[in-house]
């Protein structure tokens, strides 16, 4: 008997073969409200990328100072604080593109708006506006995504910088010999809001590669037990770096504002030591 598979003919018009089945947005089996996480992630990304937009162009209001000439508080989107006598735009865009490169490419924010607005897809086992055969991120543009992990090395120079801020802004209070140490509110929300980016910063997948990612033995390695126990700290940060990204994404617009406010009047800043 031969084990050749023979077929009666071609077949009917009613039966499609999976190339030929349309996608169809949102089609799915899935009963919960599955569209409700893209949607937060879109309104959440929208509006801070509509203040962070405004803020930038603003070219004001961006540092406070308790003693004249001497700022206290400045703003995360304008440190460091670059003011060429060439440059006729807000100094915020100067800069911004060293954080922005970081986030844009980081490989959570890439899912959150991958799906949140392009809805490719919009959520897992949920169907996509168009049928495409999957390449990844190996053609332009999106290949382009690779230099996230210099992109990395750039935010860990900013953390520095904007705990330097921080320094600052505990260290510039006036005092009877001049300035010194003193406590405000806007010191503690600066000094919270490097707290999360440092998290959500350290919390890199690129940063666990660095660290460890080419070892297949620790114990073979140079230095294999301070790499073990530093990629063991770097997992915990991972394993929140959704969490970590939202946190530290929600503090930069909050510290900013609050600053903003102080700096134009609205609101005055309490010292609290």
């Amino acid at each position: 008997m031969s084990d050749s598979v023979q077929t009666a003919g071609p077949l009917p018009a009613t039966v499609r073969t999976p190339s030929a089945v349309r996608p169809r947005l949102g089609a799915t089996s899935r009963l919960d409200a599955w569209w409700l996480q893209p949607l937060l992630v879109a309104l959440g990304l929208g509006a801070f990328g509509a203040y962070s937009t405004w803020a930038a162009f603003q070219g004001a209001n961006y540092e406070w100072a308790a003693v004249k000439g001497l700022p206290v508080y400045l703003s995360p989107f304008y440190s460091p604080l670059l003011t060429p006598d060439w440059w006729p735009l807000s100094p915020a865009l100067l800069i911004l593109w060293a954080p922005l490169g970081f986030r844009a490419t980081c490989y959570y924010y890439r899912k959150a708006y991958y799906r949140a607005f392009f809805l490719d897809p919009p959520a897992c086992s949920v169907g996509e506006a168009r049928g495409h055969r999957y390449k990844g991120e190996t053609a332009f543009p999106f290949i382009l995504q690779n230099v996230h992990r210099y992109f990395l090395y750039v935010a860990l120079v900013f953390i520095g910088i904007l705990g330097y801020d921080v320094v600052l802004a505990f260290t510039r209070w006036p005092t009877e010999g001049g300035t010194g140490f003193g406590v405000g509110l806007g010191s503690l929300i600066m000094l919270a809001n490097v707290v999360l980016l440092t998290g959500y910063t350290l919390g890199c997948h690129s940063l666990r590669h660095v660290v460890a990612g080419k070892l297949d033995c620790f114990s073979c390695g140079a230095l294999g037990g301070a790499r073990y126990d530093l990629w063991r700290g770097l997992n915990v940060l991972n394993q929140r770096h959704m969490l970590w990204a939202w946190m530290s994404l929600t503090s930069v617009g909050l510290t900013d504002l609050y600053i903003r406010l102080v700096a134009s009047g609205v609101w005055v800043d309490p010292r609290l030591l």
